[in-house]
């Protein structure tokens, strides 16, 4: 058996098994590296800005919460210091043990608001980020369904998709069957010009 019928043979048993039959010898097959697409496409760029901007904000307003967290703290040591000066009387002892519990409640409370604040804020974050990823991935497949229209393709893979055991789904693949560069260059062809 010559080299073309035994890769026409193993290419039609591939199809096969994915449930599509080859009908005749004009078969084409494409490959586009979608991390790539995502990588390079400029919106994924602004959408790390914009994450990053939501997280530098995050950690201000927790910054403010921990400092006012860490002032109540060293109230709350100053008043077990003075309680337990031996020079001062009962009452002023007592006094400052009605104040230190006071404080003592209301720093747990302000703990309890930081830990609550630090889960909501990371919670919003991650929702934002799987909001903005899946925007990005359906532009970017929007593109890759038009190319794939208009090159004709019968089958595309997606080369930067691994195995379960995290080994690259295709070891290799022609230069002419990859069209990740007209996919980024059609995501791309509206980015903003730089200054």
């Amino acid at each position: 058996m010559n080299m073309k019928r035994l890769k026409l043979l193993a290419l039609t048993i591939l199809v096969s098994s994915l449930g599509i039959q080859v009908t005749n010898a004009q078969f084409k097959i494409g490959v586009v590296d979608m991390n790539e697409c995502f990588v390079n496409f400029y919106k994924t760029k602004e959408a790390e800005v914009k994450i990053n901007e939501a997280r530098n904000q995050a950690k201000s307003e927790l910054d403010a919460r921990l400092e006012k967290l860490n002032k109540a703290v060293e109230e709350i040591n100053k008043l077990q210091q003075e309680i337990n000066k031996p020079e001062l009387s009962q009452s002023a002892r007592e006094t400052k043990t009605r104040e230190l519990n006071e404080k003592a409640n209301d720093t747990r409370a302000l703990d309890r608001e930081v830990a609550e604040f630090r889960s909501t804020r990371e919670r919003q974050i991650q929702e934002q980020f799987l909001r903005m990823r899946k925007d990005l991935i359906d532009e970017i497949m929007s593109v890759v369904n038009e190319q794939i229209k208009n090159g004709g393709y019968d089958l595309v893979f997606d080369k930067s998709g691994l195995s379960m055991g995290q080994i690259p789904l295709i070891l290799y693949s022609r230069k002419d069957m990859d069209f990740t560069p007209a996919v980024i260059a059609e995501l791309n062809k509206n980015a903003p010009k730089k200054n």
